[in-house]
């Protein structure tokens, strides 16, 4: 593969995350009024249907992740990425259209197979970078989905002033388009040369999970990762119900709000993450990261005004400089022919937390706001995820530790 192909194949994969995740971004903040229209109850009692649509997805995602990847690595990254894009475009026309929540599962389960398209993307970053330049390259992941996020939920927002249910027409048509763009412009990065058989024992999520122990060296970070994944939901899946309850925020302040933390993403992923990493390495940037992320969280917790979200979300942002640098590391010890399995097994990981992580948050965050909660406290999500990200910070540094010691 040509050094140009390659520069065009990156930017491809940087501008389909970006289209993908402004899709999904878009209709973050209506989720809740949509909700609530259809089960006919609060925004307390919408969170445990979001968290529950979260866990839907997650285990279709879980389930898909790791079959995404095999497949891509014996056809292909292009045409598993492409049939993905497709998919997503029609799992948004089914959910703007759901005349029941029923409906909305229906559509998140689409939507999590479909979504498992980030498994081929990271494989296809990793077959077209170097060792200089991988952490920099899987970087601009990182500025898509920030990027994304600035555009997405404040789009999505205003889109939610003409009706609940136009962010999700408006995702699919952008799904579309990014689907045909790929068609014509997206080349292949997996010569045959270093393809490999498609097989179901290796598509098992649960198999491809307990292959990363081939990997020593890596296992004490996995371990962190999964921590630290669960503490993300706290922010993820339930930052819409808490700033509609804590603040009365509508659906144009929590796309702002959502809209600011992705520039704090896009800044940190795409920016900051360039000039600091060379600096001080790839592990300071990890525990750097994950000590901001925790700082963040509990800042959350006890927010009282409005303007504290915002300007937290400066502190919780620069934990941005974690998750790149993490991906290099563990990506860097497994061989070319096996990246897709790698990334699946890691996608798998996540949607594996992400089962567990959204029906705990939003479940918390009932617990103590619903009519008669023990303690009146909107913030234990965040407290928790305070709590779990302590844990991972911990994992990680001895497992560099003992990687010194060794």
């Amino acid at each position: 593969m040509l050094e140009a192909q390659k520069k065009s194949g990156v930017f491809f994969i940087f501008i389909s995350l970006l289209i993908d995740i402004t899709g999904w971004g878009i209709i973050i903040p209506v989720i809740p009024s949509l909700i609530k229209e259809l089960i006919h109850g609060d925004v307390s009692m919408a969170s445990k249907y979001g968290g529950w649509l979260m866990f839907v997805y997650a285990s279709m995602q879980f389930l898909f992740a790791s079959v995404m990847g095999g497949l891509s690595d014996k056809y292909g990254r292009r045409p598993v990425i492409l049939a993905s894009l497709l998919g997503f475009s029609i799992n948004f026309l089914i959910q703007g259209l759901a005349p029941s929540i029923i409906w909305l599962f229906v559509g998140r389960v689409l939507s999590g197979i479909t979504g498992a398209s980030i498994t081929p993307a990271s494989a296809y970053i990793s077959d077209v970078s170097t060792d200089e330049n991988r952490a920099k390259n899987f970087g601009l992941i990182g500025m898509a989905f920030g990027l994304g996020f600035i555009i997405g939920p404040v789009l999505g927002g205003l889109l939610g002033q003409f009706g609940n249910r136009v962010p999700f027409f408006a995702a699919s048509i952008l799904c579309l388009v990014n689907f045909v763009y790929g068609y014509f412009v997206l080349p292949e990065s997996l010569d045959k040369a270093h393809r490999r058989p498609f097989e179901w024992k290796r598509a098992n999520p649960i198999g491809s999970l307990l292959r990363l122990k081939k990997y020593p060296k890596i296992l004490g970070l996995v371990i962190a990762l999964i921590f630290m994944y669960i503490a993300f939901h706290s922010v993820q899946s339930n930052w819409s119900f808490f700033t509609m309850y804590q603040f009365h925020w509508d659906e144009k302040w929590v796309g702002i709000s959502l809209g600011v933390s992705g520039l704090m993403a896009a800044l940190v992923q795409g920016g900051l993450i360039r000039w600091i990493t060379p600096k001080i390495g790839d592990k300071r940037a990890i525990v750097y990261g994950l000590i901001f992320y925790a700082i963040g969280m509990l800042l959350f917790a006890f927010a009282t005004k409005s303007w504290m979200m915002f300007a937290i979300l400066v502190v919780y942002g620069l934990g941005g400089i974690a998750g790149p640098s993490l991906q290099s590391l563990i990506s860097s010890v497994v061989p070319k022919s096996e990246q897709g399995e790698l990334q699946g097994a890691l996608a798998s990981l996540v949607s594996a937390t992400s089962i567990v992580g959204p029906p705990l948050m939003t479940n918390s965050f009932y617990f103590f706001t619903h009519d008669n909660p023990p303690i009146l406290f909107p913030g234990a999500p965040f407290l928790l995820g305070f709590l779990l990200l302590s844990i991972s910070i911990i994992l990680v540094v001895r497992n560099f530790l003992h990687q010194r010691e060794d």
